[in-house]
């Protein structure tokens, strides 16, 4: 196995935070394109409920794009999309009449 295998199973269990410091979820998988061999996903449970109670319902999960990952260590940083789609939410209720 080389050395790159070894940091794509060594995400899974790491907690996931937003750029702004806040929790969204647990990395319990990885999502590979097996033609290309690319991450494209993590799968994400633990969800931080506040932020995904529109949105996911009764799931166990999310899935979100590889591209938002920001940098990964001891934990993975991910871009506030997540928030900001709560943020729009918020908003697109407020603009309804």
């Amino acid at each position: 196995m080389d050395e790159r295998d070894e940091e794509i199973t060594a995400l899974v269990g790491r907690e996931v935070y937003s750029n702004n410091g806040v929790f969204v979820g647990e990395v319990e998988d990885i999502r590979l394109d097996l033609d290309s061999e690319v991450v494209t996903g993590l799968a994400l449970s633990e969800l931080n409920r506040e932020l995904f109670a529109d949105r996911v319902g009764s799931a166990r999960g999310v899935i979100v794009p590889y591209r938002w990952v920001r940098a990964v260590g001891d934990v993975v940083l991910i871009n506030d999309v997540v928030e900001r789609l709560t943020d729009m939410s918020a908003d697109e209720d407020e603009v309804v009449v």
